[in-house]
């Protein structure tokens, strides 16, 4: 579907965006999100309770976060699917196991450029899974820093986050990446949570996007309302599994989206998610999801 203008946070304006959302669906407007026409295409993979993002622009690719363990011969199976030989940027964007899970094994099975990960540790097997795969590759982990840019294909990518050296709370650690195709934007948060929200605007990034991917899988511990209005996207991607047991995404996460107005698509009742820019317009490859929250809260 094209991308949508900002909307009225009334409940009739939101009516009448999913009104032209279906007509755009059933007239077949919309383009082949994955066409030549739309070389951005960013693939939200489902893969149950975690994050998995694959981005390409042109010959360029980038990976945040490889899922669960439990979730691995799927994200290899994607990646294969879009004949992916090498990632050249390959970010772990906290050292939690549903999202750097199967990032040992990505990095085996692929050529990698530059890792990025925060500067936080875990004793997990997960996080040392990952150390020992980067070790054996002979590849070097940098550390992001906010504020400075990063260089992918036709994009321009910046760092938001983290803005400090440590936290009590690993999600805190997250790196958080916005990306600026022509005159389209998304920003991806990670499992971010309000401090580091608040540290990003205390900061005054230009926190503007067309899409957010909202942080910490919808949980209420995240975006904070401040924090939306800022980026005050069309489009948020929520990424979680089916009746999971946190109860993600939460209804006041929910309640903040639909009150004003945000599409959202989310894996756990969209399943995969391609999203995809030419620059000017943003196309998703399935219908909207829902405002209902987790069934645990």
């Amino acid at each position: 579907m094209g991308r949508m203008k900002k909307r009225n946070t009334s409940l009739l304006s939101t009516f009448l965006v999913i009104i032209a959302l279906a007509v755009y669906s059933f007239f077949g407007l919309n383009e082949d999100p994955s066409g030549d026409n739309f070389p951005l295409q960013i693939t939200f993979m489902d893969v149950g309770q975690g994050d998995s993002i694959l981005i390409q622009s042109g010959d360029s690719t980038m990976l945040i976060d490889a899922g669960p363990t439990s979730a691995s011969d799927e994200i290899i199976s994607e990646l294969e699917k879009n004949n992916i030989k090498k990632i050249d940027i390959l970010i772990g964007t906290h050292p939690h196991e549903d999202h750097i899970g199967s990032l040992d094994t990505v990095i085996q099975k692929f050529d990698i450029g530059r890792i990025y990960m925060p500067q936080a540790v875990a004793t997990t097997k997960a996080y040392e899974d990952v150390i020992t795969a980067v070790k054996n590759k002979g590849l070097v982990i940098n550390k992001p820093v906010a504020g400075t840019s990063l260089e992918f294909g036709d994009a321009e990518c910046v760092f938001l986050a983290p803005n400090n050296s440590t936290y009590e709370d690993l999600n805190n650690y997250s790196i958080v990446i916005k990306l600026v195709y022509g005159e389209t934007s998304f920003i991806f948060t990670g499992d971010a949570e309000a401090l580091s929200e608040k540290e990003m605007l205390e900061k005054g990034y230009d926190l503007k996007a067309d899409v957010l991917k909202v942080g910490h899988h919808g949980s209420s511990t995240s975006t904070a309302k401040d924090f939306l209005e800022s980026v005050d996207p069309v489009y948020a991607v929520i990424m979680c599994g089916k009746d999971n047991s946190y109860g993600h995404p939460h209804r006041e996460t929910m309640e903040k989206l639909k009150e004003k107005g945000i599409i959202v698509y989310r894996t756990d009742e969209c399943g995969t998610i391609v999203c995809s820019s030419d620059g000017e317009n943003i196309l998703f490859n399935v219908d909207p999801g829902s405002y209902k929250n987790g069934s645990s809260k």
